[in-house]
């Protein structure tokens, strides 16, 4: 029996996130419309302030008959002064999710929360050159800054999820089970960053499902992955060269992913993400054709 509150979409695979936030982007009906019509049943928040904000962000969210879900908010956890001065940044963003949580209180808003790695974590996808890592007063300072966020978010109603990523201070499987074991914060996960982390999906839900509030499903092609990592090329490759591909198009075991979320009885949202730089050569129409097939990949476990 399927527990999950739903499917969502996300900006990302339509190309609008962080990264390209500096470019024009669409307009948000031009995503909403057809994620919507497609079949999915959230959305995620994208850069912030894209959707809008009150009356706009909810009117929006109702025309298209869509859910708030969550959505990225990174700072900089491991530098207690910088980490100061992003946190209005945060305030921010949770007026909106507190303003999309009136639509749906029953269904509220993760605000994600995810670590903003460093210019050497981003010259080295997948974590394992050394010198990479924390040392025991870097996860303090974390871990301290970490549970400052995750009451603010609580102070507002919500509750906090937090994303391993690649390029920042969470991202390899040993680095996921330090930040559990220093935090009470529930854990965004996400299959591809796991891939790209050098973990497995499937033995990665099994051994931290109890903390998983929020996931992320989003396939990779780990011989683009391993050649970028293997360059030095930095994270912007990863998506310019795509190597998060449609659902069965790359190395995630899908089926068995999948029967092990359903039997565990998740019972937050599946976001499916396919993170993707857009470009000019780009056919027309293949991010639609790529959500389509996302969508249908899923139909088994959920229909």
């Amino acid at each position: 029996m399927v527990a999950m509150k739903g499917i969502a979409g996300a900006p990302v695979s339509f190309g609008v996130f962080e990264l390209t936030a500096d470019q024009p982007l669409p307009d948000p009906k031009e995503i909403l419309g057809p994620l919507h019509d497609l079949g999915y049943d959230g959305v995620d928040l994208g850069p912030v302030g894209w959707l809008g904000r009150g009356d706009e962000l909810r009117r929006r969210l109702r025309d298209h008959e869509l859910v708030l879900v969550g959505g990225w908010v990174d700072l900089p956890f491991t530098d207690d002064d910088a980490f100061r001065a992003a946190l209005p940044a945060l305030d921010d963003a949770l007026e909106i999710f507190v303003a999309a949580a009136e639509l749906d209180p029953s269904r509220p808003p993760l605000p994600t929360l995810a670590d903003s790695g460093s210019e050497l974590r981003r010259a080295n996808p997948g974590g394992a050159a050394p010198g990479l890592a924390l040392d025991d007063a870097g996860w303090t300072r974390l871990a301290r800054n970490v549970e400052t966020a995750a009451a603010r978010v609580r102070a507002a109603g919500l509750e906090p999820t937090f994303h391993h990523h690649a390029c920042t201070y969470v991202e390899t499987p040993a680095e996921i089970d330090e930040f559990l074991a220093r935090t009470d914060v529930g854990l965004t996960f996400d299959t591809g960053h796991l891939l790209i982390g050098g973990g497995d999906p499937v033995e990665g839900w099994r051994r931290w499902g109890s903390r998983i509030n929020h996931l992320h499903l989003k396939d990779a092609s780990t011989a683009v992955l391993d050649q970028v990592v293997r360059e030095k090329a930095g994270m912007r490759a990863v998506w310019e060269r795509r190597a998060f591909v449609e659902l069965r198009a790359g190395d995630l075991d899908l089926d068995g992913f999948m029967d092990a979320v359903v039997e565990s009885g998740f019972g937050g949202w599946l976001v499916v993400e396919q993170d993707v730089v857009p470009s000019p050569s780009d056919p027309p129409g293949r991010v639609i054709d790529d959500q389509r097939a996302n969508r249908e990949a899923l139909r088994r476990w959920l229909p």
